[in-house]
């Protein structure tokens, strides 16, 4: 003979239900207020009287190779828009910028002019960018504010025609990295002025606060428990602008994004290794100063206390799961119920991309696998929980050259 439990029965379902709930909202509500904050954002517009114009702007190009075709590339959408004056920092190979990194960096902070230009742009020749026909006035326009240090545009991936299948996964997935970064940065600087991270590939910085020797100092010697964090340099010129009461703006402006290129081929999941390690040092560092929550609430918790949330590997499994033990007393409630929750995980894989996505026709299933593929790269590293990892092989090069430029 069976004996029922009703009572604790549904004691259970209710705590199934409320770990359900509790997760889901956790883990979507942050989509669901950024989608929001992304329709109702306006970017700078352009002033009649603008305070700086191409005149009062350095492009600084730091760059390893200091010729070829993309470094050409480069060169030609800068001297289109007419800057004041364009410096380019070249090294003959890495291993040499490596080895003089600490005399470079102070060398190229002294030669930049602070009295010639009130604007330093610093444009990566080695991310391939390029920029739209005649940017400053929009790049600019943030600077009315005389309190702006730092400003970061849209950027978007430059396509390559004639790629085989593997090189357009690839690509694929660097259109994916592009593309959400952009949905989040609108986002936090709808809801509360904060950016997450201001992307290196096109620093605009206001040159006053780049000759500022307490940056200097900083910018060389970041710390954290008095160890060098070694995170990526735009996160911590971000974290100083937070610290010291600058601020900073992401102008999302249709037909004036920075374009750029990423690898297409196993390099790429290289650079996916070392920016989930920079991502969690940073965020935790950020995480334990009270300017970040002051300043950034929804920022900081969108980008930073939100991190634990990211193991898709984990989570949409456990909600699954949850969905299945709250409504298995009833069958048909049951499918529905797990159907809806498929189709809608599914649909936020593809949110953030759906502009790129109407245009993207040649990939067929493989966005789906790429999506997973890009949120699972970071468990792939198996040195991603020592935390106080400071060196990180030749791949971080990258940014003892952007540094050294500044």
């Amino acid at each position: 003979m069976s004996i029922y439990f009703p009572r604790a029965s549904l004691i259970g379902l209710m705590e199934y239900r409320t770990l359900f709930w509790s997760l889901f909202c956790y883990r979507y509500v942050r989509l669901m207020v950024n989608c929001i904050a992304v329709l109702l954002y306006k970017p700078i517009p352009l002033p009649e009287y603008p305070s700086f114009t191409s005149r009062d702007v350095t492009v600084i190009v730091p760059t390893l190779e200091g010729h070829g075709e993309q470094f050409m590339e480069t060169l030609k959408t800068i001297c289109t828009a007419k800057p004041h004056e364009i410096i380019s920092t070249v090294d003959e190979n890495r291993k040499k910028a490596e080895e003089t990194a600490n005399c470079i960096r102070e060398f190229a902070i002294d030669e930049v002019d602070i009295e010639r230009t009130a604007i330093i742009i610093l444009a990566d020749d080695d991310d391939d960018v390029q920029w739209p026909p005649n940017p400053f006035p929009s790049f600019l326009a943030p600077f009315q504010d005389l309190k702006m240090g730092r400003v970061a545009t849209r950027q978007c991936l430059l396509r390559t025609d004639n790629l085989g299948i593997f090189k357009r996964v690839f690509e694929f997935l660097g259109a994916h990295y592009l593309e959400q970064r952009n949905f989040d940065c609108t986002a936090t600087m709808f809801m509360d002025g904060g950016v997450p991270c201001l992307s290196g590939r096109t620093l605009i910085l206001r040159t006053m606060m780049v000759k500022d020797t307490a940056f200097r100092r900083y910018f060389l010697n970041e710390e954290w428990f008095w160890m060098p964090l070694s995170a990526d340099d735009d996160t911590s010129v971000t974290r100083w602008i937070i610290n010291h009461g600058w601020n900073m703006y992401f102008q999302n402006l249709p037909g004036e994004e920075v374009k750029t290129t990423l690898e297409s081929d196993l390099k790429f999941l290289e650079q996916c290794i070392r920016w989930s390690r920079s991502n969690w040092r940073s965020n935790l560092r950020s995480l334990l100063e009270q300017a970040t929550w002051r300043r950034y609430p929804w920022s900081t918790y969108a980008a930073s206390l939100s991190t634990p949330t990211q193991l898709t590997i984990v989570t949409e499994p456990l909600l699954i799961w949850l969905c299945h033990k709250m409504t298995e007393v009833d069958a048909m409630l049951h499918l529905r119920s797990i159907m809806q929750l498929l189709g809608f995980i599914a649909s936020t894989k593809f949110i953030k991309l759906v502009g790129w996505l109407l245009s993207a026709t040649s990939l067929g299933p493989y966005p789906v696998v790429c999506v997973y593929l890009l949120w699972l790269l970071p468990w792939f590293d198996q040195d991603i929980l020592p935390i106080y990892s400071q060196q990180h092989g030749p791949i971080e090069s990258a940014d003892i050259k952007k540094r050294s430029a500044i």
